[in-house]
Parts: structure tokens; C-alpha cells; sequence
């Protein structure tokens, strides 16, 4: 049997060269499922595959010079209003930030539309209640609801900026606990501030990236900005958290006067914690009162059904026969 021939090759050594290969093969699917895969390379990657495709102008040139020559039709618009002269830039700037519009265009897109929406309200309301005659409202109740449309398109940006702000801060809040232990977790290795700050942001990319954003951000601005302080203090002003205020104090505190790191975040992780489960027991109280509602609507109408229905059939017949 050992002699034994096949293709030239005996049979004993296809054997062990077969052994040899589901070994080696085994070996690499093992390590490949125990390596640890950092998708920061990956970004980083398809984002300079990006940056160089349209520098080649391969994503569709025509449709990047519609773009901007749309965004220069807003610029022109706006500036002929001088609607960014006023005294609320700042605080619209701030508030696209904190729903994650950063670009240089995002204030002039959010003033045209405060513009442009209203007029698109008046047609849309004219086109229903007037010529389509949906509802058939009178006429005062058609001007009614056409006026009711304008108001709408006037209110709508801000109303979406507001909504998108809310949640993207409702989505910070909830990563805040994993961050602050990471952040405890770092500083105890011995990492200094921005270290540690680039840490965490890697680390929650995948779970919270709005986050990510904020973190890397005051990294950026930690490392060129001359004054430290004022970098903490635009990450409070970004996320309007007390428990991110709190972090950013503990922060000054630590680079003004020395405090150590670790320990001060420490604290501060044991707090948040703390108040996370005094949420979820809010909440679990709430629940009686919540499902109370619902169970007088739904429930107890046929349990009423059930028990007296019989009850009241038998008296009717018996009324009935009588």
C-alpha cells in the first residue's frame, strides 16, 4: 500500500503533504480570526481613494460643477439680503455644529433655505387650496391654510436643525459612560491628555461617531490652539451636556492646577455611572403610570366584555321570554 503510485507520486506523500496544507490552513484561519481589525486604516484609506478620484475628476465633474455653481446662486442670494451681518451668526453657527453641519457652506445653505422655504410654502399651499381645491375649504379657510403652509416653510429649517441637534446629542449622551471608563482606563496607562482623547475617539468610532467627531476635534484643537483651555472649553459649548460641562471642568482643573488625571476622572466615571442607574430607575418607576393608559383602553374593555357579556345576554332573554 505504501508503494502505491498516483499521478507519478506516492501515496504516502500526498498524504502527508495534504496533512502538511490543512494544518498550515487551519493555523491561518485561526489567526486570521483572533487579529484584531482597526478600521481607522480602512477610513483613512477609502478616504484618500476619494480625495484622489475626484482630483482626477472621476465622480462626475459636471454634476461637482452644479454643485457649486448652486452653493455660489446661495452665496449670491444671501449676500445681496445681508442676512450674515447679523448679531446671531455666531449662535446659528453654533447650533449647525451641534447637529453636525461644519462645512463653511452649511450657514449660507441654512439662511437661503430660511429664504427660499417660505416661498416654497406659498406655492405649495396655493397649488392645494386654491387650484387643486383639496379639503374643499372656503376661501377665508384656503388663505387660512395657505398662510399655515407659508408659516411652516418658515419655521421648517430651523425645526430640522433642531430635531437633528437633539438627537445627535441624545446619541452622545448615551456613549458618555463607556467613554469616561475608556478615558479612566487610558489615563491610568499613563496617557496625557491628547492621547488619551485620540484613544477614546478610535475606540467609539464604531458604537457613537458623532462622539468620534467631538472628541477628534478637541484633539485638533488641543494640539494648534495657544490657549488650551479655550479648546475644552468649545468641546462644552459643541455638546450642551452637563455631564460633558463636567468633564470639560475636570479637565481645566487638571491642567491648571495639577490635580492627577486619573483619579479626577475616576470620580467623575463613578458619578456618571451613579446617575445612569438613577435614570433607568426613573424610568422603571414611570412605568406604572405609562402602561396605566393603555391597559384602561385595551384591557379592561374586554375583560369587561368577557365577565358581563354572559350575564347581560341572560337577563335580555330572560326579558325577552317573559
Amino acid at each position: 500500500m505504501n508503494d502505491a503510485v498516483l499521478f507519478g507520486f506516492a501515496l504516502r506523500d500526498i498524504a502527508t503533504a495534504t496533512s502538511a496544507i490543512s494544518a498550515v490552513s487551519m493555523v491561518l484561519f485561526v489567526w486570521y480570526a483572533l487579529i484584531e481589525r482597526d478600521p481607522l486604516p480602512g477610513r483613512l484609506k477609502a478616504l484618500n481613494e476619494r480625495r484622489q478620484a475626484m482630483k482626477a475628476g472621476v465622480v462626475r465633474p459636471g454634476r461637482r460643477k452644479q454643485l457649486i455653481a448652486g452653493r455660489s446662486l446661495m452665496r449670491e442670494v444671501v449676500q445681496r439680503l445681508k442676512l450674515m451681518r447679523g448679531h446671531s451668526t455666531a449662535k446659528l453657527t453654533l447650533n449647525l455644529a451641534r447637529a453636525g453641519f461644519r462645512s463653511r457652506d452649511a450657514l449660507v445653505i441654512y439662511l437661503f433655505a430660511k429664504v427660499a422655504m417660505p416661498l416654497v410654502g406659498a406655492v405649495v399651499g396655493a397649488v392645494l387650496f386654491q387650484f387643486l381645491d383639496i379639503g374643499q375649504l372656503p376661501q377665508l379657510g384656503g388663505l387660512a391654510a395657505s398662510a399655515g403652509c407659508v408659516v411652516l416653510g418658515a419655521y421648517l429649517p430651523e425645526l430640522y436643525v433642531k430635531n437633528a441637534a437633539q438627537k445627535r446629542i441624545e446619541r452622545i449622551r448615551k456613549a458618555l459612560p463607556d467613554a469616561f471608563d475608556l478615558m479612566v482606563i487610558c489615563a491610568e496607562a499613563g496617557l496625557s491628555l491628547d492621547a488619551t482623547l485620540d484613544r477614546v475617539a478610535r475606540e467609539v468610532g464604531r458604537s457613537c461617531p458623532e462622539l468620534t467627531d467631538e472628541l477628534g476635534l478637541a484633539s485638533l484643537e488641543l494640539s494648534f490652539l495657544p490657549d488650551r483651555h479655550k479648546a475644552l472649553e468649545g468641546l462644552a459649548e459643541r455638546v450642551p451636556l452637563s455631564q460633558m460641562r463636567a468633564l470639560v471642568s475636570t479637565l481645566v482643573q487638571t491642567e491648571r492646577y495639577g490635580t492627577p488625571l486619573a483619579a479626577s476622572l475616576r470620580v467623575l466615571a463613578a458619578e456618571l455611572r451613579h446617575e445612569r442607574l438613577m435614570r433607568a430607575e426613573e424610568k422603571a418607576a414611570r412605568l406604572p403610570a405609562i402602561m396605566t393608559v393603555p391597559m384602561i383602553v385595551f384591557i379592561l374593555p374586554p375583560l369587561f366584555i368577557v365577565l358581563v357579556g354572559p350575564a347581560a345576554l341572560r337577563v335580555y332573554d330572560s326579558f325577552i321570554n317573559m
